[in-house]
């Protein structure tokens, strides 16, 4: 089996099942058919099957003419069927990984993609999952499902966990350009992994087992967790002295070893970051652990839209205005600047914080024309559009993301008061209050 599936993908006759068609599954996809493999998308969205299906694009940054072109020459086949999963050679899994409202894992996603594909899976073929999740995730709810028929691993099929590693909007790294992490449940599993992934991925990384390929993920996302929460926690400190942090990270990161700059915000945002390592905290538990570091940095990353909040309220007071009432514009409502992802976004929570005290609120964002319906949130919004008259009739400019569309001196010029959360205006003014 594993000779005969390794030869199969490296002739390129190996067809590929993509299981989740968002923002890892699509770009994923997209790199199997330029390397000259025939895939086959899955997604329970009837929608994006579709316009897939039409050949379009629903992610921004990702060009409808590959997706056509595939669908035309009939590299690309997309399907809400799940029991055509029998046809693909490998079965990839990009599905989310959310967190309850406890704040602890759901792996549902995965488990029902698992479940739903289980009937159809058949000897030879390799399963990867690349959703991001805690340590232990492949071998003990993946395997025992896959052996439930009747399989061997190792043997009769091959399980994989390999961790995505998509950063949208980011124009100096592709999907095959960005090292893949790779571990196997077994050695002929990695293997076979190795062969999956060196076609299509510059680089492949092999590391020991599944544990270790899923812990390597989490400690990527905790290290920047850690180190925003602990800049942003700075922030606070230096607001607090009259000092610019922003001036003191630029000093520091002259210095040519031993420090990496970390730039604060309004809040974490993405699927990863304010996720990720709330997975390990919970899984720690079991072992009767605390990672009190992990949780503490979540605990100021999440304290930040108050935080900017008040700094709003504060600002309003001093111009004799209340919050309440007071109408804003926020400038940005993906979760960073010049894309359309709104996952975990914290202009989300800025909003939702400002309408709890009684604040009017508008967006801008030329990425997201319309708000989106997304998870325990949802506002009847379209993006105003930055003219001279809009940006007179609010009392407050709030920047919570900075894209680069954004006209900011037309803003400087006709804003009443700005609340930058960003650092886009390092000069002196009356009309500025940093966040």
């Amino acid at each position: 089996m594993k000779r005969q599936l390794i030869s199969r993908l490296e002739n390129k006759t190996a067809v590929i099942g993509i299981i989740g068609l968002g923002y890892v599954g699509l770009p994923l996809l997209l790199c199997f058919i330029k390397a000259g493999y025939r895939v086959l998308g899955f997604d329970t969205d009837k929608d994006k099957v579709e316009k897939l299906a039409a050949g379009q694009s629903y992610i921004k940054h990702i060009p409808a003419e590959p997706i056509a072109m595939a669908v035309t020459t009939g590299m690309l086949g997309v399907t809400s069927d799940f029991s055509r999963a029998g046809e693909a050679d490998a079965l990839i899994i990009c599905v989310p990984t959310p967190l309850t409202g406890h704040r602890e894992p759901d792996l549902s996603f995965v488990i029902n993609s698992v479940d739903t594909v289980l009937p159809y899976i058949r000897p030879g073929q390799v399963v990867s999952l690349e959703s991001t999740t805690y340590p232990g995730t492949t071998d003990e709810e993946l395997l025992p499902r896959l052996e439930s028929s009747g399989f061997r691993v190792g043997k009769d099929f091959f399980l994989l966990f390999s961790p995505e590693r998509e950063d949208p909007g980011n124009e100096h790294y592709s999907t095959r350009t960005i090292p893949k992490v790779c571990g196997g449940v077994t050695p002929d599993c990695l293997d076979v992994g190795k062969a999956l992934y060196g076609a299509v991925i510059d680089r492949v990384i092999p590391v020991s087992c599944t544990k270790t390929a899923e812990m390597t993920k989490l400690l990527e996302n905790i290290h920047r967790a850690v180190n925003i929460g602990l800049v942003n926690e700075l922030k606070m400190v230096c607001d607090t002295m009259g000092i610019d942090i922003r001036e003191v990270i630029d000093a520091a990161a002259t210095k040519p070893f031993g420090f990496t700059p970390y730039y604060p915000g309004p809040g974490l945002g993405g699927h990863c970051i304010p996720i990720d390592p709330f997975y390990l905290t919970w899984k720690a538990r079991e072992y009767g652990l605390n990672t009190r570091f992990i949780e503490l940095a979540g605990e100021v990353n999440t304290a930040m839209p108050e935080w900017v909040v008040t700094k709003v309220m504060h600002a309003l007071n001093d111009r004799g205005k209340t919050l309440n009432g007071a109408r804003v514009l926020v400038l940005g409502i993906a979760y960073k600047k010049n894309i359309d992802d709104m996952r975990e976004s914290p202009s989300v929570v800025l909003m939702q914080k400002l309408v709890s005290h009684g604040a009017i609120v508008d967006y801008s964002d030329p990425h997201v024309p319309v708000f989106p319906r997304i998870r325990r949130c949802h506002f009847d919004l379209t993006s105003v559009d930055l003219t001279l008259e809009n940006l007179k009739s609010y009392d407050c400019i709030l920047i919570a993301t900075n894209h680069d569309a954004f006209d900011y001196e037309a803003v400087y010029a006709n804003a009443p008061l700005i609340v930058d959360t960003r650092g886009v205006y390092r000069r002196e003014s009356s009309k500025v209050v940093q966040a």
